[in-house]
This record gives structure tokens, sequence and C-alpha cells, in this order.
């Protein structure tokens, strides 16, 4: 297949009122804060790991001890109890920047069976896609005791063709209003596909803005040339499994001490010029949740290269010990109140925004460019946490509200969405006036001033990357597992998979409900697989000889 017959899709950038669309429909409005307890809809695990049936049933979230518990009843299985979150009052703080979003003009399943069966999106999903995946392999040259995918396991391999990950690609840039924006490749391991540059050049070439891999990087820390034809190739982001900065959470987490090669991965990405790597610790109780601090000193000691570190309080599901899970189990909550205690105080609790809170953001800037849809991180509030570091001269860090009062940029950010929305007059003037208005409430004169200035008169985007280099993002996911499952946080699902079939799947839906099923349609025996892929030595060795159990 010839890359250069790819085109950009669309061919012409959406506006907000293509289609006969109102833009009133992004007028910023927000869920009512509900009192707990409540009630929503969830499933039966056993229902699900026994009888390999999706039972739905209700499930309440109330207040014990000051965490928040998900309990639910099956009429077969009886009573489940876990925790949802490890802090209430964090929970009802995080619920108050819960808004209500705009999803796919162009859903592509019916409503049928009901959530969760109809994935796929159907028209009851309530947020469009901010990050794609792609699975372009379940080979991996890695045996993690812990993997959500269960890569490289049953015997079969699914992996879709160079024509089917085209078309998977191309039915994502489809999505309206918004075509998805960024994309990552992930598996199983997707270095151990001989197609991921070309992957990633077309990627490119359709127009994903940010093409990243979610990598163990084994095969990045071996060869630098390998990183420098990824990065040639448009790479933009490696997120990168980084599971504690000593031997430990990677024996127990991973099978097979991997910190020298994260080690030297990062060294070859600084070689080759790649300044952006997301440190990925899957956090699990007992294993690394010590290290949390410690991997956030180690991201700012390698601040030139590493733009984030985003948290996973690991998720029950795929290849895991299911007995153990009171063990392992850690929330949101208990990680941020972790990293407070092992920063010295550096990162308060306090100081954490749920990821919905910069839904403002992208509605915002949508509007004051072009009039043009862009993304919004529009996913249930309980879904994730993040919280911004800035590195002063002398390497020391401190959060982003030191500097800026964040609740007030959000804020201004709703009343300049809502001057378009609402279509008031002179709405482009009045909403830079009120951009730049915003200067009174950064609190570190100087630096963070002049940028804002140089910014706004005169797209001085070379400041901002400068200022962006000092900037660490700490995020926090909890992807939901089948105890802890809530159908309305999957229905506000903007991290979704796409698959051969032409569905794009919610990321909690997918792993804990569909990927068995997708697997089982599309994979084939590895014999087959051989005779009609010929695979290379890397890919080869991805199913005989993994990383570690070398002789």
């Amino acid at each position: 297949m010839n890359p250069t017959e790819v085109t950009p899709i669309p061919d012409k950038e959406i506006r907000h009122d293509d289609d006969g669309q109102d833009v009133a429909r992004y007028h910023v409005e927000k869920y009512p804060v509900r009192e707990l307890p409540y009630t929503t809809q969830s499933i039966c695990p056993d229902c699900l790991l026994v009888d390999d049936k999706v039972e739905v049933i209700e499930a309440t979230l109330y207040e014990e001890d000051g965490k928040v518990m998900y309990k639910k009843t099956c009429e077969k299985h009886g009573e489940f109890i876990d925790v949802y979150w490890g802090d209430a009052k964090m929970f009802m703080e995080a619920s108050t920047f819960w808004y209500k979003s705009v999803g796919l003009d162009n859903p592509r399943t019916e409503t049928d069976k009901g959530c969760p069966e109809d994935c796929g999106q159907c028209p009851e999903h309530k947020s469009h896609t901010a990050l794609a995946l792609l699975d372009v392999t379940n080979r991996c040259n890695l045996r993690c005791p812990i993997c959500f995918a269960v890569a490289a396991e049953g015997g079969m391999i699914v992996e879709p063709t160079p024509e089917e990950v085209l078309e998977m690609m191309k039915n994502l840039r489809r999505n309206r209003p918004v075509p998805a924006p960024a994309l990552q490749f992930a598996g199983g391991e997707p270095t151990v596909s001989k197609h991921l540059p070309q992957y990633i050049r077309w990627a490119k070439q359709l127009g994903f803005s940010h093409v990243q891999i979610a990598s163990n990087v084994i095969r990045i820390g071996k060869s630098k040339e390998y990183l420098q034809e990824l990065r040639d190739a448009g790479l933009s982001t490696i997120y990168m499994q980084f599971d504690g900065v000593t031997p430990k959470p990677y024996i127990e987490a991973r099978g097979v001490d991997l910190l020298p090669l994260k080690k030297q991965a990062i060294h070859n990405a600084r070689e080759v010029g790649m300044e952006s790597l997301v440190l990925v610790p899957t956090v699990v109780r007992g294993v690394n949740e010590d290290q949390l601090g410690a991997i956030i000193e180690f991201a700012v000691e390698n601040v030139d290269v590493v733009r984030s570190v985003n948290f996973q309080p690991v998720s029950i599901t795929g290849r895991i010990d299911h007995s153990a899970r009171d063990e392992m189990r850690i929330t949101i909550p208990d990680c941020i109140h972790l990293i407070e205690e092992q920063t010295g105080g550096k990162i308060p609790a306090s100081e954490w925004f749920p990821v919905p809170a910069m839904m403002p953001v992208g509605r915002a800037l949508g509007f004051m460019r072009k009039n043009s849809p862009q993304l919004e991180l529009s996913c249930h509030f309980a879904c994730g946490m993040s919280t911004f570091i800035y590195i002063d001269d002398d390497g020391s860090y401190r959060p982003i509200t030191d500097l800026m009062n964040v609740r007030k940029f959000i804020e201004i950010l709703e009343d300049i969405t809502n001057l378009y929305a609402d279509r008031k007059r002179g709405a482009s003037k009045r909403a830079k006036a009120k951009l730049a208005g915003g200067i009174k409430h950064i609190k570190k004169k100087g630096l963070l001033k002049d940028l804002l200035s140089a910014f706004l008169n005169r797209g001085d985007y070379g400041s901002l990357a400068k200022f962006m280099r000092r900037i660490i993002m700490i995020g926090m996911m909890h992807f939901q597992d089948p105890y802890n499952f809530d159908l309305e946080r999957v229905q506000h699902c903007d991290i979704n998979y796409a698959v051969p079939d032409g569905r794009i799947i919610p990321f909690c839906t997918h792993n804990t409900l569909h990927r068995s099923r997708v697997e089982s349609k599309f994979g084939i025996p590895v014999k087959e697989w051989r005779e009609r892929v010929k695979p290379s030595k890397v890919e080869e060795e991805s199913i005989t000889q993994p990383y570690g159990t070398e002789e």
C-alpha cells in the first residue's frame, strides 16, 4: 500500500455550525451535584467472570469511614462491596467540576441491548473521542503477571492487517463534530510490529496532531536507531511503562527487572531529541505505592524529556490475581494523599482537579480559533485527577496553583465559551479582553505575566514552548473493572478503542467486556499467522523468547 495515497481526513476544517448544528449546544452547563448515597448501574462480576454473561444490576455509592463505598447485589451471586474512592470529601469536591458534554454526531452502533452491550459507540454515549487507542498486535516481548490486555495469551494472534489499521484510523478521523485528534498505538507491545513506523506516518498524514505509543520501551532501550526511526516517522510521545525507581516493582509486576532498560530508553530519547515522555506507573498496593513521590522526583530530574507522570491505580481485570483484589486495590485519592506525604507536602492533595475541569479549555479555544470545535476532556469526574508542577531555576518544584488561580481561569474560560455559544455581540473582542484580564489572577509576576502577554499580543509560541518545559503534568487515571464498574462513567468515556469491524469502544468496556469477544472474532492460530506474515526476528521472539527468558 502506497503511503502517498493517504490524505487528510476531513479534507477541510469542521465548524461549530456545520450540518445545521446550533452552537448553543456548547453553552457550558454542569451536572447537578448529588449527595451520597445515590444509585447508579453496574454489572455482576461473577456473572461475567464465571458465567460469561453481562448482567446489569443496580449499585449504590455511599459514605463509610470517610470513603466512598460501592455496593451491589446480584440475585444469583449475592452482594459485592468495594471501595470506589478512598476520600469522600475529595469525591464531592471533584463532582462540582462535572460538565455536560457534546457527544458524537455520527455514532457507529444503534441502541439495542442497552449499555454496556451496544458499545461502538451507540447514540447513548455522551462524549466524543479525545484519545483513540489502536491495538496493532496482542503479541508482547514481556509476560507481565499484571496485564489488563492479557497480552500474548491463548495461542492466538490478534493482529489487524495494515489495510485494517489504516481503515480504523480513517474511521476515527471521521468522528464528528471532532475528528479524533490524538492516537495511541498499543497492544500487546506495539514495537514488536514491523509496521509501526508506517502506521505512525499514516496517522500523521491523516491529520492526527498527536501520535504516541504505549510501550514497555524494551526495544527502544536496546536501540537508539529504532527510536530515531519512530521519531522520523512522526512519533510525538512515548507513553512509557514505569513502575518505580528500584528493581522490586518491576520484578513483582513485570516478572523481570526492567529499570536499567527504562533508564537507557530515557537516555536514548534525550540523544535523539525526543522531548515528550510520559512515565506511566501502574500502582498496586503492596508493590509500589511507597514510590510515588520518588517517581515524581525522577521525572523532575529528567524534565528535559519527561512531560508527564500518569499514575494508574491497578484495574482488577485481565491477567491478574482476582482473589487478591482487596490487598491490591488502591484508589485515586489514596494515591493523591500518598503523593502529598511522600513529597513532604510539596504537592498538596487540595491542589488536584478532576480531568473534566479542563473541558472549558477545549470549548473556549475552539471558538477563539476559527470557530472550530476542539476536543473536550469530558469524562466522568471520578475517572481521573490531575495537577501541574512548575520547576524553578534551582530545580525545586511547586504546584501550578502557587503561580496562578486555576479556578478563576476555568471560570474565565466558561465565560468566554458562553459569549460565543450564546452568540453575544462582539464575542471575539470581549473574549480576548477577558483572557487578558486573567493576568490579575497570576500570583507569580514576571515570567507567567510576560508569557501570557506575549501569547496574547504576539503569538509567541516559542515562549510558550519554553514555559511548558518547566511544567510537568501529574495525572491519575483509574480504569474500571468488573467490581467497580459504573455505567455512568462508561457513557462519558473519551478514551476509546478502534476495532477492525468499525466500532469505537470505550476503554473500560473494551478491557472489561469486549476485548475477549473482539479477539475471539479476529484472532488466528500462531501457525496460520506465521504463514501469513513471515515474521521478522523481533516478531518471532515476541512469541518464543520474551525478554527475561533468554538462556
